[in-house]
């Protein structure tokens, strides 16, 4: 049975019309069904869904990039090019690109300068990273486009699990597996974007998040920045780090320091202007202006008690189980007495 395969075709609008319309005829001289968004409307919930269903529908995904990232959609922070391409390749689809050459795309931004990316260069760059990961082909003209379409499809043409449309006089006794084949393939689709969904909950949900950072990687990452205490902090100016530093200061940021006239040469001001800008980055400590003060004021922020109440719980939940030790029997032997040293920070071990 001769099948027509169902191509939907994308690529941003107002700067791409002699493209897809090129891409349209050599689909329809290949013989099998063009398919696009031609009225879609940017930020259209409704129109989005009736896109998610011509992509389920159809059985080849075909890009035309240009010079031009398109209009961001906002739930995903995508183009809608871009969303467009990353679903058809999560619903397991037969995607392939066809890309505009640096000279083409010079040429187009000499007649039109908004034939050129300006607003999110550096999206669209990623972007044409990942399609030109994938199958793709470059086009200098229109020809191009119509060859390198027709030479696409003349291969997608014998992949037997791509099932297309056939004229119902070619169905006969078919009908019902075809129509079972139909619905398995979404159904598959539709729980492998599922799957992908829950892994990327699960994942989530094992992280630990201070803000924006991954609670083992900002511990990590305070234990390795080191600093010295400044003379009126400590006699020795003893190396500490900056995670030790916000455990053992915690009550003290936790009120907060200043740097108010009355602070001028105190312990606490040295803390506001040398140390606690270290841990404003983290958004472990927050500025708080004070009201009707020309001073401020840095304390612990929301995240940083946050990460002080993880890191207590840790370090009861290692003590508690130190403290348990198996009964050992002896014979008259007594135990060593316990060894106390000091470290230079004057805490024994």
């Amino acid at each position: 049975m001769k099948k027509k395969l169902q191509v939907f075709i994308s690529s941003t609008y107002t700067d791409m019309i002699e493209e897809r319309q090129a891409a349209v005829s050599a689909v329809l001289n290949a013989g099998h069904i063009p398919a696009g968004m031609e009225l879609f409307k940017s930020g259209d919930k409704s129109q989005k869904v009736t896109i998610q269903r011509w992509i389920q529908e159809s059985d080849v995904y075909m890009l035309i990039l240009g010079g031009r990232y398109g209009s961001i959609d906002e739930e995903t922070g995508k183009s809608y090019t871009h969303w467009e391409y990353d679903y058809a390749g999560e619903l397991g689809k037969r995607r392939f690109a066809i890309v505009i050459t640096d000279d083409k795309l010079l040429e187009k931004t000499k007649v039109d300068p908004n034939n050129r990316e300006y607003e999110h260069y550096k999206e669209y760059q990623a972007f044409k990273t990942e399609v030109l990961g994938n199958i793709s082909k470059f086009y200098e003209d229109l020809k191009d486009i119509k060859l390198a379409t027709m030479e696409s499809l003349k291969e997608f043409e014998s992949d037997d699990s791509l099932i297309g449309w056939v004229k119902a006089d070619q169905v006969g006794n078919s009908e019902e597996t075809l129509k079972d084949n139909v619905a398995l393939l979404k159904e598959n689709a539709e729980l492998k974007v599922e799957l992908e969904k829950a892994k990327e909950q699960q994942k989530q949900k094992q992280k630990v998040m201070i803000g924006d950072w991954d609670y083992d990687e900002l511990k990590e990452t305070l234990m390795r920045i080191r600093f010295k205490l400044p003379e009126n902090l400590s006699d020795k100016q003893e190396e500490i780090s900056a995670l030790q530093f916000f455990i053992q200061y915690s009550e003290k940021l936790s009120i907060g320091v200043n740097n108010s006239p009355s602070s001028k040469g105190t312990e606490r001001l040295t803390i506001f202007l040398r140390i606690a800008p270290k841990y404003l980055p983290y958004g472990l400590l927050e500025k708080v202006k004070v009201a009707n003060a020309a001073w401020e004021r840095i304390q612990t922020s929301k995240e940083g008690h946050k990460f002080l109440a993880i890191y207590q719980m840790e370090n009861a939940r290692e003590d508690s189980i130190s403290k348990i030790k198996p009964r050992i029997k002896t014979s008259g032997t007594r135990p060593k007495a316990k060894v106390s040293t000091e470290t230079d920070t004057g805490e024994s071990v």
